[in-house]
């Protein structure tokens, strides 16, 4: 099949099927012509690549544990128990970060409820973001005097 056709049967737009095979990950056997040629393997393989990449691997990560894979057309799992410390590996560094993620979103909560309303006249910077605010199309947040 051609990457049109592979693409369609993935989800997996052309050009990332092209940088699949950049990465090594893909390795479609090029004809004569210079077309790309897919077998059905290669749709397990895209779809393996797929949920590696939605599980937050990278390119390199992925070229390691692809070949630890196995489709058995409905389900894609790890084919040997060696992949296993790598998945856990990965699975902390996400939950870091998801903990990165929820502090950030803390602090931020923490500003927007100290945030004490005044009149935007009482400052030039904040008259300039109540203006931006408003230009880029946002209702400026309601105010009023402190004093």
């Amino acid at each position: 099949m051609r990457i049109g056709q592979l693409s369609r049967r993935t989800g997996a737009s052309v050009r990332s099927l092209r940088y699949y095979e950049e990465q090594g990950l893909l390795q479609p056997v090029r004809l004569a012509s210079g077309y790309r040629e897919y077998g059905e393997e290669d749709v397990s393989i895209v779809r393996g690549i797929r949920l590696m990449l939605a599980a937050g691997l990278n390119s390199a990560t992925i070229a390691e544990l692809l070949p630890c894979m196995t489709d058995d057309g409905q389900t894609l799992r790890p084919a040997c128990s060696g992949m296993l410390p790598d998945l856990h590996r990965e699975r902390e560094r996400l939950s870091g970060a998801v903990a990165e993620l929820l502090a950030a979103r803390d602090a931020l909560d923490t500003l927007i409820e100290a945030t004490v309303p005044f009149e935007p006249a009482d400052s030039a910077a904040c008259q300039a973001l109540a203006t931006r605010s408003s230009s880029a199309g946002k209702a400026a947040p309601a105010i009023r005097s402190s004093g």
